[in-house]
C-alpha cells in the first residue's frame, strides 16, 4: 500500500495567491465570459466558496487580474527605460516602453485583447480600473515629455494610447507577426510626433 502524502495547508495570504495565479493563467487563455470560479476553484484545488470569500466573486477576481497584469506591465516598461543610456531621449523612452507593451500582449493576448473582443462583458469594477490605469499612463508619459505646454499636449496623448488600441488589436488579429512589430512601433511613434509637434524634452 501506498500512503497519500498529507495535504499541504497554506497561510490565508499564500492561499489566496495561488488562487490568483490560476485565474490569471485562466484568463490569459480566454475571454472574461468564458472563464468559470468553479473552474479556477478546481484548478487550485479549493472550494468555490472559498474563492468567493477572498474575491467577493467572480467580478472581484477579475479586477484584481486586470490589476496584477497592469503592474506586470509598468514593472516590464520600466525595467526597458531603465536598461537604455542615462539620458536617453524620450522618443527611445517610449519606443522601448512601447516594445515592453508588444512583449506583454504576446503574453497575455486573451487577457489585453478582452475589452475589444468582448465588449460589455467586463465587470463595471475592471473598466473603472482600466480607466484609472489609463489615465495613470497618460499622466506618466505627460511627466516624461516635460512641462505641459497646453491642451494640444492632453489630446495627443489621449489620440496616442487610442491609436495604440487599434494598432494593437489590428496586429492581434493578424497573428502578431514579429516581422511587423518595427512597423506598428514606428506607426505609433510617428502618430504620437505628429500629435505632438514636439517632443519636448
Amino acid at each position: 500500500m501506498t500512503s497519500t502524502p498529507p495535504r499541504t495547508r497554506l497561510s490565508p495570504s499564500a492561499r489566496r495567491e495561488s488562487i490568483l495565479r490560476v485565474a490569471l493563467a485562466a484568463f490569459a487563455r480566454a475571454p472574461y465570459a468564458q472563464v468559470s470560479v468553479s473552474g479556477i476553484a478546481a484548478q487550485a484545488g479549493v472550494s468555490e466558496a472559498l474563492v468567493h470569500r477572498y474575491f467577493e466573486g467572480k467580478p472581484g477576481l477579475y479586477a484584481e487580474v486586470v490589476a496584477a497584469a497592469s503592474a506586470t506591465l509598468l514593472a516590464r516598461q520600466q525595467a526597458a527605460e531603465a536598461a537604455l543610456p542615462l539620458g536617453a531621449p524620450a522618443r527611445e523612452r517610449v519606443k522601448a516602453a512601447l516594445h515592453a507593451y508588444l512583449d506583454h500582449i504576446t503574453d497575455d493576448e486573451a487577457g489585453w485583447s478582452a475589452p475589444f473582443r468582448a465588449t460589455g462583458n467586463e465587470p463595471e469594477s475592471a473598466l473603472e480600473l482600466r480607466r484609472g490605469i489609463r489615465a495613470d499612463y497618460v499622466q506618466r508619459l505627460a511627466n516624461l515629455l516635460g512641462p505641459d505646454p497646453g491642451p494640444r499636449r492632453t489630446y495627443a496623448l489621449w489620440g496616442y494610447f487610442g491609436f495604440i488600441d487599434a494598432a494593437c488589436a489590428a496586429w492581434v488579429e493578424r497573428g502578431m507577426p514579429d516581422d511587423e512589430r518595427h512597423a506598428l512601433v514606428e506607426a505609433a511613434l510617428g502618430a504620437l510626433e505628429g500629435a505632438l509637434g514636439d517632443w519636448g524634452r
